[in-house]
């Protein structure tokens, strides 16, 4: 019997938490590919990995820290459950990023690789959480909460705030990594912008 896709069925919590689980590890493991190279992305990930890059502060405290000042708006306009997946997985991804390089040693990576692979790897994390109602803080907040009540694509906003990030990189990295990061950010956006849409996908948490 073939299942009624149309119809909207609500994820179990074993669900959501498998969902975060993997969605986590992979974001985690595109931020270790990036940072291994020294490239940027958007949101509060790529500004926790420039100030990384500038002072040597491990990024797993400093993206905790940044993401600090969205959960009252994850309170206020999503709602506590969003708010707790969320730092929840914001948690986990500031852990996964201090734990990664002591469980895999990476010798080499071309920057290219790492900008459209750890691009790839971030984009389906985030639509992973985005589709069990979390997502790893900050703009992603913003970004669906806009999605949510005014139609505005989540993965294009998403993709106007990491230009302005972006933008700063040209004054930390050198213009090579500034133009792999720049392609790995289309690569993560493009992801969520194309599968994280109204009617795309029924199921809900």
């Amino acid at each position: 019997m073939t299942p009624d896709l149309s119809t909207p069925s609500r994820h179990k919590l074993h669900e959501d938490i498998f969902a975060m689980l993997i969605g986590t590890i992979l974001v985690s493991l595109g931020i270790v590919f990036y940072s291994e190279v020294h490239l940027a992305t958007g949101s509060t990930a790529g500004l926790a990995l420039l100030i990384q890059y500038v002072t040597g502060w491990p990024f797993g405290l400093l993206f905790f820290a940044i993401n600090l000042p969205f959960y009252v708006l994850a309170v206020l306009r999503m709602g506590w459950p969003f708010a707790i997946k969320t730092f929840v997985s914001v948690a986990m991804v500031s852990w996964l990023t201090i734990q990664i390089p002591f469980w895999l040693d990476i010798t080499a990576i071309h920057p290219l690789f790492a900008a459209l692979v750890g691009g790839g790897l971030i984009g389906l994390g985030i639509l992973s959480l985005f589709r069990h109602k979390a997502s790893v803080g900050g703009i992603n907040i913003l970004a669906l909460f806009l999605q949510d009540n005014f139609g505005i694509r989540a993965g294009y906003f998403q993709l106007g705030v990491d230009a302005v990030i972006l933008a700063a990189a040209f004054f930390i990295l050198p213009l090579d990594r500034v133009i792999y990061s720049i392609l790995g950010a289309l690569v993560l956006n493009m992801i969520v912008a194309l599968n994280h849409r109204p009617g795309r996908y029924v199921g809900f948490s």
